[in-house]
């Protein structure tokens, strides 16, 4: 227990079978149940889970007063296994599942390819706990030292779906949408409707617009990574299509949902005026050019179409001013500083109650 507060944590696990042993025992004492989901891993890892399992299971003290889904009473560790995979998603959804039929009060995710700090688990969940949020996420982006050991591929990458993330989920504040290192209130697990987010890699991007659509906020944590040598199995061609597409659909459900559906607001006119505005400005302009360059006459066509296309870029930038006001109360970033002092200052683990 951690501040009068149980704590469950999901670690995911597909072909880490060199890496998901040491994350499931490195995970701090003050965690109540930890939920080790195996997406129907093709390698060792379902078996490393099982011996982890049950060494743990076997050295640590009884909790009679947590019950857990399957009737494993008592049990710390909580093996779980899909029987076919279906995508870090669904395996992040199994357990969020359990953990809140467990009645965790927050529930956390730690990656079973070790490149989330277990030590930093308390900075993780400190938002959730302390009832500044219902979402706490890290954010390797923030501070230029976090973003040492991070490649200019990966930088390049992230950079660019965090912009896109921007838009689809309505938290302008928060970056570095695919950190997995979460922590959720069991509430906001609750109120969620899991079975409509993706299961797929695009998850934790989803997952975000459905949180501003159910209007929860949303804590940014400064984090390092850590790289060591692990492979992932992302293809980063099909995953980068799949994602993009999945952020304008969530994109345009967001606004059809809370500017449209939900109560009106002036934001989704500015934003269509925008697109309208682009694309036919840019349309125009390009047809207008072509006439020029063949020599007839298409000067007013140029002049007309550039005036469209900034209208529509002015029509943006207000609609995403708009967007960025009414979303505002729902996002916090922490400060590092605060965080570090804290660190220092909280014993280094408290033990289950």
């Amino acid at each position: 227990m951690y501040n009068g507060n149980r704590i469950g944590v999901v670690v995911t696990a597909y072909n880490e079978e060199a890496f998901i042993g040491g994350v499931i025992e490195t995970v701090p004492d003050f965690v109540d149940r930890i939920y080790a989901v195996d997406d129907a891993s093709p390698d060792n890892s379902w078996d490393v889970i099982q011996r982890v399992a049950a060494r743990m299971n076997d050295s640590a003290e009884s909790a009679p007063e947590l019950t857990v889904t399957d009737g494993g009473e008592g049990r710390r560790v909580v093996p779980i296994r899909h029987e076919e995979n279906r995508g870090y998603g669904a395996a992040v959804k199994t357990g969020y599942k359990h953990a809140a039929a467990d009645e965790m009060d927050v529930v956390a995710v730690l990656n079973g390819d070790g490149q989330m700090d277990p030590d930093i688990l308390d900075r993780i969940i400190d938002p959730v706990v302390e009832g500044e949020a219902d979402y706490a996420k890290g954010n390797r982006l923030l501070n230029p030292e976090d973003r040492g050991g991070m490649s200019a591929f990966r930088f390049f990458g992230n950079a660019m779906l965090t912009g896109l993330s921007k838009f689809a989920s309505g938290y302008w504040t928060i970056g570095d949408p695919q950190n997995g290192y979460t922590a959720i209130s069991r509430e906001a697990i609750e109120e969620l409707d899991l079975e409509a987010i993706t299961d797929r890699y695009g998850f934790l991007n989803h997952l975000l617009t459905h949180l501003n659509v159910r209007e929860r906020r949303v804590a940014d944590v400064p984090m390092t990574a850590i790289y060591g040598d692990e492979e992932s199995s992302i293809r980063y061609v099909p995953f980068i299509q799949f994602v993009s597409l999945l952020l304008l659909r969530s994109f345009v459900w967001r606004l059809k949902t809370r500017y449209v559906v939900r109560e009106f607001h002036p934001t989704v006119v500015f934003y269509g005026t925008g697109v309208a505005g682009l694309v036919g400005g840019s349309a125009g302009l390009g047809g207008s050019l072509v006439r020029l360059l063949r020599g007839k006459d298409g000067a007013v066509g140029v002049i007309g179409s550039f005036v469209a296309t900034l209208l529509g870029l002015l029509a943006l930038g207000l609609g995403i001013w708009l967007d960025a006001e009414e979303n505002a109360a729902l996002e916090i970033t922490c400060d590092q500083d605060t965080h570090a002092e804290a660190d220092t200052e909280r014993p280094p683990t408290q033990s289950i109650e």
